[in-house]
């Protein structure tokens, strides 16, 4: 077994895997659940000076991921105060309290939350591209508390440039990153909007975004040095690997335990480790920022390096013929790759159920 409990700003983790805030953490009830279904740490919903007012419907399943014009907590602040985050503290694990959105709100909740806090993150939906308001917020929690202080990032445009202003704020940690949009899905038989919101849009969150978030902590780990925890899309264990190797010290989720229950954190975490335990890694601290490091041998091109076959995987199921854009691809006896014609697009690679195609990624 790859060990892979780790410290995060001082906090001990059994594991790297927690919840993301949401209708998952909805109450402390669900978060003790989390802990009990095998997450490292617990994340609150996000509290604010007044209950969210919510529009519904405020959440559905589409094609791809899921839409959503979930806000913050529909639970009064007092109520999270007075009964919500004792529970959540019963658990026995570490607490992270989140809380938003303006430096005026953060001012006046993160008082109330500084008795249960072992750690809070700051959500401020924010995506201009001035600063200034986003390290407000920080400086205003700041203040207060002496515990870590995450910002939950927006998939802004110059991450980077942002991130780094955040670090020298003074957040102890990132998040990246907060779900994306607007965007919109219409029921076709009735031609409404799926989503309750006043225009109808909602936000994208799902395996949609993953790709997003990805790339978001690729680029953030070159530029700060504190822990960045990954976000948006993780739905098991390879994708949390993905993230870890993008440079995230540790992972959250949301929609997949929206969907199929708190059980998901300990299955991810549990496939975390399957995957360590397969490539031969001792600690999940070997692969944080692996890829990085692959970088560094890369050789970019534009000529073509063609697809091999592993035919002792490879159970002629034709999905791979019927695909390919070049007709690079033949099944007789065995499937055979034309090299002459294979483009080298990778297409095949990906749709292979077997993991009986591979291609070049250096």
């Amino acid at each position: 077994m790859a060990k892979i409990n780790i410290d995060l700003c001082g906090m001990k983790l059994k594991n790297p895997i927690m919840p993301a805030a949401g209708p998952n953490v909805k109450d402390g009830e669900m978060c003790k659940k989390s802990i009990e279904g095998g997450a490292g740490a617990v994340v609150t919903k996000t509290i604010s000076l007044l209950p969210a007012d919510v529009p519904r419907p405020c959440m559905a399943e589409i094609k791809g991921g899921f839409l959503n014009t979930e806000l913050w907590s529909e639970l009064s602040k007092e109520q999270w105060v007075e009964k919500e985050y004792k529970i959540a503290k019963e658990a026995g694990e570490p607490v992270i309290i989140s809380m938003g959105y303006t430096e005026e709100q953060i001012r006046e909740v993160a008082p109330l939350v500084k008795p249960f806090a072992d750690a809070v993150e700051l959500s401020t939906h924010y995506v201009g591209t001035d600063v200034t308001p986003i390290v407000r917020a920080l400086k205003a929690a700041k203040e207060v508390l002496d515990v870590p202080v995450f910002m939950k990032m927006s998939p802004h445009t110059d991450i980077q440039k942002i991130a780094k202003a955040v670090e020298e704020a003074g957040a102890d940690g990132l998040l990246m990153m907060n779900s994306y949009g607007p965007c919109m899905g219409i029921d076709v038989k009735t031609g409404y909007p799926i989503m309750g919101s006043q225009k109808g849009y909602g936000w994208l969150s799902g395996a949609a975004i993953k790709p997003i978030a990805v790339r978001c902590i690729y680029d953030v780990a070159q530029v700060v040095d504190i822990p960045i925890i990954g976000v948006g899309g993780v739905t098991n264990g390879l994708d949390a690997a993905e993230m870890i190797m993008a440079g995230a010290s540790a992972v959250q989720v949301c929609t997949e335990a929206i969907l199929k229950g708190p059980g998901v954190y300990g299955k991810i975490a549990e496939e975390l480790n399957d995957f360590l335990d397969e490539y031969g890694y001792d600690d999940v601290a070997q692969i944080k920022g692996l890829t990085h490091k692959k970088m560094a041998d890369r050789n970019f091109r534009t000529h073509s390096i063609p697809a091999y076959v592993d035919n002792d995987k490879c159970i002629s199921c034709g999905i791979c013929k019927k695909l390919c854009p070049y007709e690079a691809i033949t099944i007789e006896d065995k499937l055979v790759i034309d090299e002459e014609k294979c483009f080298g697009c990778g297409l095949c690679v990906s749709k292979c159920p077997k993991g009986a195609l591979g291609i070049s990624l250096k």
